[in-house]
């Protein structure tokens, strides 16, 4: 899952370092620290999303390969019924 937002999220964060963009609005509203706080919270939110779904991911696909083995062992209990 890392691979789709590592590069968008290595470029957020360089970003949240460099706030020269809001200039003397943002230092006199004392904006740049709130906004820097909340670009690095939203980066750790990130990373934590992302390890939460390669977590679901794995969880998904161990419960395919469990129905998928059960379709086996349902088939081979048919055929030894038949036979």
């Amino acid at each position: 899952m890392g691979h789709h937002t590592a590069k968008p999220l290595q470029a957020f964060k360089a970003a949240s370092h460099d706030l020269s963009a809001l200039g003397a609005l943002g230092s006199l509203l004392g904006a740049k620290a709130d906004i820097e706080e909340g670009m690095t919270t939203l980066t750790k939110l990130t990373t934590q999303l992302d390890a939460e779904w390669e977590a679901e991911a794995k969880l998904m696909g161990e419960v395919s390969d469990a129905f998928d083995l059960l379709d086996l062992l349902l088939a081979a209990q048919a055929r030894a019924r038949k036979s």
